[in-house]
């Protein structure tokens, strides 16, 4: 057997073991809103020394669960990333794990220009190549003073394990 084949066995019989992501520094959970709503900020999947993280819709929201930089295309976009930034390293991961984000714009016409310049810098920033895969959508979001909403995967190594060629 292949050593590729080894590892797909391997991943194939191995426990799977979730929980939920969260950093109270950044953002408060969804469920203490003076409107609960039922879900995680993430969910971290561990898998034979495979880490997954599937980051929850994420906003320009503080602390408290109040929606901040109301109006301000640019500020809300900063404070998305400043937030995933956070449950990233609540999970001891960074930006470089992320393979993939899904971006929701209320206008993307007006604002996908802003958004890409935002987007750019801070993927300068933090110095990434290859970049994720990403989609951007135009969608009306959970509260309307929120303009932008981005969700995202992380996948890392928890367990150095050599592979075979």
């Amino acid at each position: 057997m292949s050593a590729f084949a080894e590892i797909l066995e391997t991943i194939a019989h191995a426990p799977i073991k979730k929980t939920a992501v969260t950093n109270h520094g950044v953002l408060n959970e969804a469920f203490a809103y003076a409107k609960p709503s039922s879900f995680s900020r993430g969910m971290r999947i561990d898998l034979n020394g495979v880490t997954i993280l599937l980051i929850s819709g994420t906003a320009s929201i503080d602390e408290h669960g109040v929606s901040v930089h109301v109006g301000d295309f640019r500020a809300q976009m900063r404070r998305t990333l400043a937030n995933i930034t956070g449950l990233l390293e609540s999970e001891g991961c960074t930006w470089h794990d992320i393979v993939r984000t899904t971006c929701y714009l209320r206008d993307i016409e007006r604002d996908y220009e802003a958004f890409n310049e935002e987007r750019t810098a801070f993927y300068k920033e933090q110095g990434l190549d290859p970049l994720p895969a990403s989609t951007g959508i135009q969608a009306i979001l959970c509260r309307p003073e929120l303009l932008i909403e981005i969700e995202a995967i992380a996948m890392f190594r928890t367990e150095k394990t050599a592979v075979k060629e």
